[in-house]
């Protein structure tokens, strides 16, 4: 009889947990993950609509990136919406399958010719970079690169716009993002070049303190397989106008 009562608690309890929403923690960094954007930004988008349609429902906050990691490890979060990898992390987060990818690319006016295969192709090019801003390791490291320092990529891609200097890189949905706001009014003069400097997949990362952080996992990571396979995950891309 005691076995059958144990049986029915742990049931009970495993069914609070999954209906009690989960507590996603995010970082302002737009398009991404924003309070102020269309349902709080991209990644915030697609991970809601996808634990949505694997039977979980959210609630989200928007904290400094330091305290998302430190609320997921003390049980406050119960995942990061997007994170790169970290095998440091692994330690407290559990990483779903990347659903994004962060591309570095380069951006120069319109026509100017620059071409890039290897980071030696860009030493006789002015590169304006985003104070305190990490690109790539061999990128930030090369002392041969022409680096001048600007307070942000808006201000970076006006210095380009205006033959001051030659080159400037940026996440590429970040840029795409400020192109069609703030800087509206010189995109058409600014274009990509076509290799990125570098790729960074992007992830869920749930707190290993849930109980149920794998299944979580394995569901989001169906759900976003069949957003992409039944369009829905391109619809999202479009509404960010993205």
């Amino acid at each position: 009889m005691w076995r059958a009562c144990a049986v029915l608690l742990l049931w009970a309890i495993g069914s609070v947990v999954a209906s009690e929403p989960l507590r996603l923690a995010a970082n302002a960094w737009p398009p991404f993950t924003d309070a102020r954007l269309l349902n709080n930004g991209l990644a915030s988008d697609l991970v809601n609509t996808a634990l949505a349609r694997a039977g979980y429902a959210t609630v989200q906050s928007e904290v400094p990136w330091a305290r998302a990691l430190l609320g997921l490890q003390h049980g406050r979060f119960d995942a990061v919406v997007g994170a790169w990898y970290s095998a440091e992390r692994t330690a407290f987060g559990y990483y779903s399958k990347p659903y994004l990818i962060n591309r570095i690319r380069f951006v120069q006016r319109r026509g100017s010719g620059v071409r890039f295969t290897q980071l030696a192709d860009l030493y006789g090019y002015r590169i304006a970079v985003s104070r305190g801003y990490a690109y790539s390791p061999a990128f930030d490291s090369d002392a041969q690169l022409q680096k001048a320092e600007v307070t942000d990529f808006s201000a970076a891609a006006r210095m380009v716009h205006a033959q001051r200097l030659d080159l400037t890189l940026e996440d590429e949905y970040v840029a795409r993002y400020l192109f069609s706001r703030e800087l509206a009014d010189i995109r058409d003069d600014l274009e990509f070049l076509p290799q990125p400097l570098s790729e960074s997949n992007l992830y869920l990362l749930v707190s290993r303190q849930h109980p149920q952080h794998r299944q979580i996992v394995e569901a989001f990571d169906q759900a976003i397989e069949a957003m992409r396979a039944d369009g829905s995950y391109a619809q999202i891309f479009q509404r960010h106008g993205l």
